[in-house]
């Protein structure tokens, strides 16, 4: 099935995205150094563009950089004058990130902050009108409720790769990572402020899928 997955993608990216200099060349920079190759897929960097552009996000913050590739999909989603802070813990991936905005002609739009989230997100002020959790997965409850702290009415939370190729639903499967996604699930289903539903995906990155809450006034 993955064979047929890869193709699907590539099918929406070549009739929905189209080729993207700069995003191209953050993929390459991004390999060449070394990094990862753990960002999201282009069709899930445009979902990302295309849910800023919904709920009109001036301000945007993502945790988890890595190579900017996301990073640019969020911030072409800004409203006009709007800002992005965007939190890595690595001081490589945070200078390519950097040079792959500078590119981009986004980096008078974005911040990106050095050092572990959990240490960073006290240090700002909110609110965020959306903000997009894709770093440590055990970390991941800690970052929801930062998130939340830093949110208003309206704000929207994504969480990437909530669903691990399935095991999260695998009640023998006790690996960090699942179990702090599965704390994440609890902590969405539990949180009266938080209206919350995850999708399954699947593509060029494989099984897995994503949580997206609306931030309630109560």
């Amino acid at each position: 099935m993955t064979d047929v997955w890869d193709r699907v993608d590539e099918y929406v990216t070549e009739r929905l995205i189209g080729a993207d200099p700069a995003l191209e060349a953050a993929l390459a920079d991004s390999a060449a150094a070394g990094l990862p190759a753990i960002q999201v897929s282009a069709p899930q960097g445009k979902l990302l563009t295309l849910l800023a552009r919904l709920v009109g996000a001036r301000r945007i913050l993502e945790v988890g950089t890595l190579g900017g590739y996301s990073t640019i999909w969020l911030a072409r989603g800004l409203a006009p004058g709007g800002h992005l802070d965007t939190l890595e813990i690595d001081p490589r991936h945070a200078e390519v990130a950097r040079g792959n905005l500078r590119r981009a002609g986004l980096a008078d739009a974005v911040t990106v902050h050095l050092g572990p989230a959990i240490d960073t997100l006290p240090t700002l002020t909110g609110p965020y009108d959306l903000v997009f959790i894709d770093a440590d997965k055990r970390g991941n409850p800690d970052y929801v409720r930062a998130a939340l702290g830093l949110a208003r009415p309206g704000s929207v939370i994504v969480v990437d790769n909530v669903v691990r190729g399935g095991r999260v639903a695998d009640a023998g499967d006790t690996s960090a990572d699942v179990v702090g996604t599965r704390a994440t699930y609890d902590l969405l289903a539990s949180e009266p402020r938080l209206d919350a539903t995850a999708l399954q995906t699947v593509g060029g990155k494989g099984y897995d899928g994503l949580a997206i809450a609306v931030v309630s006034g109560a």
